[in-house]
């Protein structure tokens, strides 16, 4: 991606975290990534364009920062990965914050734009099949539909968990606890009987 274009993503991002998605206007989208509305217009068509590149934006930017790993660390096993990709993104840094937020306000107004609601859908499927994989790596011998539902619930609760973490319900701890609590159960139903 473009400096530019990057530069205005990451200031969509501010601006829906903080203002939610009906509060983002492209004129202070501008004064945010301190461009002109000309430019965003030229990269990105409209406002639904300004969205669609911001959600793109925020999952490239949470793959990033869950799976970032020091290259002289030893390799994580299948578990471990597992649960760093989870709870990574309940950490207390400005850029777990911000994407969650603005995560979480793209969700809520897909309820209300089809389009919108599209792209969501198919980022979650996504994410869920990555997890299903990772928990597949686990526990190899269980069936693709278990692994699949399993992935359902863990993605969704850690969407239930981060927005009470950041709307201040629950401590960033106590989430992450509840977090490591669930792969636990999730794993162990997934143990051949």
């Amino acid at each position: 991606m473009a400096s530019r274009t990057t530069q205005i993503l990451e200031a969509a991002a501010r601006v829906i975290a903080r203002r939610g998605v009906r509060g983002l206007r492209v004129e202070e989208l501008a004064a945010e990534a301190g461009v002109s509305t000309g430019l965003i217009y030229y990269h990105f068509k409209d406002r639904t364009g300004v969205l669609r590149h911001t959600l793109e934006f925020i999952n490239d930017r949470a793959e990033r920062y869950t799976t970032a790993r020091d290259p002289d660390a030893e390799p994580l096993g299948p578990r471990e990965e597992l649960e760093q990709i989870l709870l990574l993104e309940l950490q207390d840094t400005q850029e777990v914050r911000e994407n969650s937020s603005a995560w979480g306000e793209l969700r809520a107004s897909a309820v209300f734009d089809p389009v919108l609601r599209e792209d969501l859908a198919r980022a979650t499927l996504v994410w869920v099949q990555e997890v299903a994989a990772l928990l597949g790596q686990v526990q190899p011998m269980a069936p693709a539909s278990a692994l699949a539902s399993a992935a359902e619930r863990l993605t969704a609760l850690l969407e239930g968990l981060s927005m009470r973490w950041l709307s201040g319900g629950i401590q960033v701890d106590h989430a992450r606890a509840l977090m490591q609590g669930a792969v636990e159960a999730e794993l162990a139903g997934l143990k051949p009987r």
